[in-house]
């Protein structure tokens, strides 16, 4: 190899390398899916503690505009009292600052049937579940857990959840309930039966701020 040869060799080569370092690979990466926040995730966990032990909410079967929050608020009512939308599938509970705590309700033929305003005259823990005589009618299978038959024990297979409200008006029972639900994935839908549902965890937050003798608008 002659000197020009080697010269032109010497050449083609860091050419070829400095194209080589100059080269950049664009790496298409797709994103992760996002999960629920993790404050979401606390609010809405297990609830071991409890008589019955609660299960975490899986909340990809929420919608999200139906989890817990707190919301801005303009309304004629004053602070504490409850009010429940049924058009919106909410229930509100006015704070003060021209604030409210928002959660996301199920609906059931009751909760459609009765609007106005009424009082929450006491509240349970775990409560028992009578289901009225026009259900049994309709499901006869249910007469074992008729007023006379004691009523169906708490559980988390009860219908009224971990706490129910129940609803006087004119100081007489309007068998209208604000009651806790394991079946989390009928919150924003109208159901068969009951009155107004929520989330086991956001029921029980409801119960903890909302003391016996609160104003309730139905509207």
């Amino acid at each position: 190899m002659n000197r020009r040869q080697f010269i032109t060799g010497v050449g083609s080569l860091s050419a070829l390398t400095l194209q080589g370092c100059s080269t950049t690979e664009t790496l298409q990466t797709t994103p992760e899916p996002q999960g629920p926040p993790p404050a979401y995730l606390a609010m809405y966990g297990p609830m071991p503690g409890e008589r019955f032990p609660i299960p975490a909410v899986d909340l990809t079967k929420v919608p999200e505009k139906f989890w817990r929050r707190q919301v801005d608020y303009v309304g004629p009512h004053p602070v504490g009292t409850v009010v429940v939308n049924t058009n919106t599938f909410y229930l509100h509970l006015v704070q003060e600052g021209g604030k409210a705590m928002r959660y996301g309700v199920g609906l059931g033929r009751q909760g459609f049937e009765w609007s106005g305003e009424g009082r929450i005259q006491w509240k349970q823990q775990w409560p028992k579940w009578t289901p009225p005589a026009e259900m049994i009618a309709r499901k006869p299978e249910l007469e074992q857990w008729s007023a006379d038959n004691g009523g169906m024990p708490p559980g988390l297979d009860n219908p009224l959840g971990a706490r129910a409200l129940y609803i006087f008006q004119n100081g007489e029972d309007t068998l209208y309930r604000i009651h806790g639900s394991p079946e989390y994935w009928t919150i924003g839908k109208a159901v068969s039966s009951g009155c107004v549902r929520l989330i086991n965890q956001d029921i029980i937050d409801l119960y903890n701020r909302v003391p016996s003798g609160s104003r309730l608008i139905v509207v």
